[in-house]
Protein backbone atom coordinates (compact mmCIF):
# COMPACT_ATOMS: atom_id res chain seq x y z
CA UNK A 1 0.00 0.00 0.00
CA UNK A 2 0.96 3.98 0.16
CA UNK A 3 0.50 6.78 2.46
CA UNK A 4 -2.60 8.97 1.12
CA UNK A 5 -3.10 12.16 3.24
CA UNK A 6 -6.18 12.25 5.17
CA UNK A 7 -5.81 15.63 7.30
CA UNK A 8 -3.66 18.37 8.70
CA UNK A 9 -1.44 17.79 11.91
CA UNK A 10 -2.99 21.05 13.36
CA UNK A 11 -6.72 19.38 13.30
CA UNK A 12 -5.46 16.46 16.17
CA UNK A 13 -3.97 18.15 19.39
CA UNK A 14 -1.96 16.49 21.47
CA UNK A 15 -4.20 14.43 24.11
CA UNK A 16 -6.99 13.71 21.31
CA UNK A 17 -8.14 11.62 18.43
CA UNK A 18 -10.03 12.17 15.23
CA UNK A 19 -11.41 9.85 12.87
CA UNK A 20 -10.85 9.87 9.36
CA UNK A 21 -12.55 7.60 6.62
CA UNK A 22 -10.23 6.28 4.13
CA UNK A 23 -12.21 4.34 1.79
CA UNK A 24 -14.34 1.77 3.81
CA UNK A 25 -12.62 1.91 6.94
CA UNK A 26 -12.27 4.63 9.88
CA UNK A 27 -9.41 5.00 11.20
CA UNK A 28 -8.81 7.26 14.96
CA UNK A 29 -5.81 9.06 14.64
CA UNK A 30 -4.19 9.63 18.03
CA UNK A 31 -1.79 11.98 19.62
CA UNK A 32 0.33 11.14 22.12
CA UNK A 33 2.50 13.79 23.43
CA UNK A 34 3.19 14.87 19.81
CA UNK A 35 3.78 11.20 18.52
CA UNK A 36 1.00 10.00 15.73
CA UNK A 37 -1.02 6.70 15.50
CA UNK A 38 -3.19 5.17 13.79
CA UNK A 39 -5.79 2.71 15.09
CA UNK A 40 -9.33 1.22 13.27
CA UNK A 41 -11.86 3.41 15.00
CA UNK A 42 -14.06 0.35 16.01
CA UNK A 43 -13.82 -1.50 19.72
CA UNK A 44 -13.16 -5.19 18.88
CA UNK A 45 -15.67 -6.21 21.52
CA UNK A 46 -19.07 -3.73 20.53
CA UNK A 47 -18.12 -2.49 17.48
CA UNK A 48 -18.06 1.27 19.15
CA UNK A 49 -16.51 4.17 17.83
CA UNK A 50 -13.33 3.89 19.72
CA UNK A 51 -12.81 8.29 18.99
CA UNK A 52 -16.09 9.02 21.15
CA UNK A 53 -14.38 7.16 23.82
CA UNK A 54 -11.26 9.07 26.33
CA UNK A 55 -7.64 9.52 25.27
CA UNK A 56 -5.27 8.75 28.34
CA UNK A 57 -1.94 8.89 27.47
CA UNK A 58 -1.37 5.75 25.07
CA UNK A 59 -4.59 4.25 26.04
CA UNK A 60 -7.85 4.76 24.47
CA UNK A 61 -11.55 3.49 26.37
CA UNK A 62 -13.86 2.42 24.50
CA UNK A 63 -17.64 4.63 25.38
CA UNK A 64 -19.68 1.95 25.97
CA UNK A 65 -18.21 -0.80 28.21
CA UNK A 66 -14.79 0.71 28.98
CA UNK A 67 -12.38 -1.59 27.06
CA UNK A 68 -9.35 0.00 26.87
CA UNK A 69 -6.61 -0.48 23.80
CA UNK A 70 -2.48 0.54 23.75
CA UNK A 71 -2.99 3.15 20.79
CA UNK A 72 0.93 2.06 19.88
CA UNK A 73 0.31 -1.56 19.53
CA UNK A 74 -3.34 -2.27 18.77
CA UNK A 75 -3.23 -4.23 22.07
CA UNK A 76 -6.44 -5.07 24.18
CA UNK A 77 -5.44 -3.57 28.24
CA UNK A 78 -8.40 -3.79 29.36
CA UNK A 79 -11.72 -5.86 29.53
CA UNK A 80 -14.34 -6.46 28.60
CA UNK A 81 -12.00 -6.72 24.97
CA UNK A 82 -9.47 -9.10 24.41
CA UNK A 83 -8.92 -9.20 20.77
CA UNK A 84 -6.48 -6.02 19.77
CA UNK A 85 -7.43 -3.28 17.31
CA UNK A 86 -6.00 -3.18 13.76
CA UNK A 87 -2.91 -0.46 13.76
CA UNK A 88 -1.87 1.56 10.93
CA UNK A 89 1.44 3.42 9.94
CA UNK A 90 1.42 6.68 10.36
CA UNK A 91 3.79 9.76 9.32
CA UNK A 92 3.44 13.36 9.51
CA UNK A 93 5.28 15.23 5.92
CA UNK A 94 4.72 18.46 6.54
CA UNK A 95 2.01 19.56 8.13
CA UNK A 96 0.00 16.92 6.73
CA UNK A 97 -1.05 13.47 8.69
CA UNK A 98 -0.47 10.59 6.32
CA UNK A 99 -1.76 6.54 6.62
CA UNK A 100 -0.40 3.23 4.95
CA UNK A 101 -3.78 1.67 5.18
Amino acid sequence: MAFVKVGKAAEVPDGTSKVYEVGDRYIAVCNVEGEFYAIDDLCTHDEAPLNQGYLEGCEIECPRHGARFDVTTGRATALPAVVPVDTFPVRVEGDDIELDV
